[in-house]
């Protein structure tokens, strides 16, 4: 019962929680008139499928184009990405663009914080080259950090092709729950969890991005931001569009490499919460430790111990069959998948298996421009 509680229970306990604290009013003081000059980094490297919607994305968008600066920054790509930028920025005289073209690959976060050497905004956003925003994004979403608790501001994702697959559609379901949660996490205070497709900074916040080297630009970098007893919210007026492998293989992949960049983030947590660094924090970083550590070890001992019972008593497996294997929902499948998908990434991690942390994703032959015409993101 300890172990089972341990692992679905606390994952359970946390969404019902969660859902209840969405639900209400946010304590924050939004400013609809709060327009600070904003500084979009958008990093690349070998982007050519998408780089052009990407292009016609940005130059889509609502705001004042005198307080608005567009930086890419590109990882020495070997196709076209770098002339689609400069003949954009060509063809666009009148939009503060600038492109940086770095002599060789050094990851993501090296390319961000590369970048922000070159920023001239009050706010730093952050977003891939394979995700898209609505033309309002920057209005709706930035009056909220005109509260001065509020440090960095996030969004959800949805996905463009979420009626692919089966596994499109289960990782849809996956995403509807987890923006549940951050954003009851973030009408309580504050979520730990960042999106990198929008994800926006005060420039004073952050002196580099992802400090402790997790291998995660977004959910690495709001560490600093927490640091600080800034708040890290994710807002709906912030949501972003991108698409996702319709396989399985691909989305196990993905899932892998998050998983494994998530522990480094919550290994930096736990870190700085036994040196007693967060004040009103502290049980936002002790309740995700719990859930994405504790659980999926838990989970596994359930699942070992399942399997000790069956064996020294095997009719068992006919009760399990019976009253449990059919009981067993889609979500209760999920929460299984990311359970073995965490575990899997600790023990990897632990044991100095590497994972990319800027891999090319396999979804962008996926991008269709129906897809983004349908939503006006073009």
């Amino acid at each position: 019962m300890l172990g089972a509680f341990l692992s679905v229970g606390i994952s359970g306990v946390n969404y019902v929680c969660a859902r209840r604290a969405a639900e209400r009013p946010w304590k924050t003081k939004k400013d609809s008139a709060y327009l600070p000059k904003v500084s979009i980094v958008v990093p690349t490297y070998n982007e050519h499928e998408v780089i052009g919607y990407k292009l016609r994305n940005l130059a889509k968008l609502e705001y004042p184009r005198d307080l608005l600066q567009l930086v890419f920054v590109d990882s020495h790509s070997t196709d076209s990405t770098v002339d689609s930028i400069r003949d954009f920025i060509m063809e666009n005289p009148k939009m503060n663009v600038h492109l940086l073209v770095e002599s060789e690959r050094k990851g993501k976060s090296s390319a961000l914080n590369a970048a922000s050497r070159h920023v001239a905004g009050d706010v730093i956003v952050i977003s891939d080259a394979d995700c898209f925003w609505p033309a309002k994004i920057l209005f709706m979403s930035l009056p909220y950090l005109a509260d001065p608790s509020v440090g960095a501001v996030s969004g959800p994702k949805s996905l463009l092709n979420s009626q692919d697959s089966w596994v499109t559609r289960s990782e849809e379901r996956y995403l509807r729950s987890a923006n549940l949660i951050k954003l009851g996490e973030s009408k309580t205070w504050s979520t730990i969890l960042f999106e990198g497709g929008f994800s926006a900074y005060k420039r004073g916040v952050l002196e580099t991005f992802d400090p402790y080297n997790t291998g995660s630009d977004d959910c690495g970098s709001v560490i600093r931001c927490l640091e600080k007893n800034l708040r890290a919210i994710m807002v709906t007026e912030g949501q972003f569009f991108t698409t996702f492998p319709n396989d399985l293989k691909g989305r196990i992949e993905i899932k892998i490499r998050r998983g494994a960049q998530l522990f480094q983030v919550l290994k930096s947590y736990g870190r700085l919460l036994l040196r007693g660094t967060f004040s009103s924090l502290r049980w936002m970083v002790t309740k995700n430790l719990l859930l994405y550590v504790l659980a999926p070890i838990m989970f596994i001992f359930l699942i070992a111990m399942t399997a000790y019972l069956i064996a020294l008593f095997p009719p068992m497996i006919i009760l399990l069959a019976v009253f449990l294997i059919p009981k067993i929902n889609v979500y209760a499948a999920e929460a299984t998948l990311n359970y073995l998908i965490m575990f899997y990434s600790m023990i990897s991690t632990v044991s100095n298996r590497t994972f990319s942390i800027w891999k090319k994703p396999s979804d962008r032959q996926l991008l269709l421009e129906d897809d983004l015409l349908k939503k006006q993101l073009i």
